[in-house]
């Protein structure tokens, strides 16, 4: 569904030129759920603008189902760490924005918006406005927001990052749920070790800067997943552990033109 081949980013600024991402290569299957671990700075927020086509890659290639992006895509919706709301909307309105922009039908979306917020526990609460809710709330409607088109792609950049611990566990696990009933393709930009392996089916771990692939670990843990299912807390702890370890790795520092040191790529761990 997703394939990026040999992609780089560089941002030209006034202290001069910075190498954010080189030499990604990775193909995310359809219907996958890939999570994108790595510390701040790495480039994993760059490399999901440029798949959801807000930022031109410098180098490389990326395709959804096999066009190349070169700009935003209805069937594709991204989702980023604050809601953006629009105050003066009710919920139900807020749902439908995309609707709108794209110039479909609101009669057809109406009933599909409902529906979304039944499912995401919002059933009641269309007349709501932004600042009547929660930040769990507002997040449960930007989630509904993006699914409003029935997209291919989902992009998340660290869409629970500002909620609270309890807060950030419910709506993975609701999330879990939409992924298991849409089946579209997720990937999930994060900086938890503990977000990563409770959501993705794979785990790619970007180096630092410039960001490359360091390793890709497959998350083999029967879903709905909880971090307190007894039955596999261990295969849990260990992946989680693997990924720490990864994370804390330091690589020597690489040379601008050189490739991607030995064993970074799309194989797994």
């Amino acid at each position: 569904m997703i394939r990026l081949s040999g992609v780089s980013r560089i941002f030209d600024g006034r202290s001069g030129r910075v190498e954010a991402l080189r030499g990604i290569d990775l193909d995310v299957a359809e219907g996958e759920f890939v999570a994108v671990l790595g510390r701040s700075g790495c480039g994993k927020s760059t490399l999901l603008r440029m798949i959801a086509g807000l930022l031109p890659a410098s180098g490389g290639e990326i395709t959804v189902a096999g066009t190349p992006i070169t700009a935003p895509r209805r069937d594709i919706a991204m989702l980023f760490q604050r809601p953006a709301l629009l105050p003066w909307r009710s919920v139900l309105d807020n749902v439908l924005l995309p609707v709108e922009i794209f110039g479909w039908s609101r009669r057809k979306h109406r009933d599909r918006a409902r529906r979304l917020l039944e499912m995401a526990g919002l059933g009641g609460f269309e007349k709501r406005l932004p600042h009547e809710l929660s930040g769990g709330m507002q997040q449960r409607v930007a989630l509904c927001r993006s699914l409003i088109g029935d997209p291919r792609v989902m992009l998340m950049d660290e869409p629970f990052s500002a909620l609270d611990a309890l807060t950030r566990e419910e709506l993975s696990g609701e999330l879990q749920r939409v992924h298991m009933e849409t089946r579209a393709t997720i990937v999930f930009v994060t900086h938890s070790i503990d977000e990563a392996v409770l959501l993705a089916d794979r785990v790619v771990v970007l180096s630092p800067r410039p960001g490359r692939i360091r390793e890709v670990v497959e998350v083999k843990v029967p879903r709905p997943r909880t971090l307190g299912r007894h039955e596999h807390l261990a295969e849990v702890a260990r992946i989680s552990a693997e990924l720490h370890e990864l994370l804390m790795e330091r690589d020597a520092p690489v040379p601008a033109g050189t490739d991607a040191p030995a064993g970074a790529g799309t194989g797994g761990r």
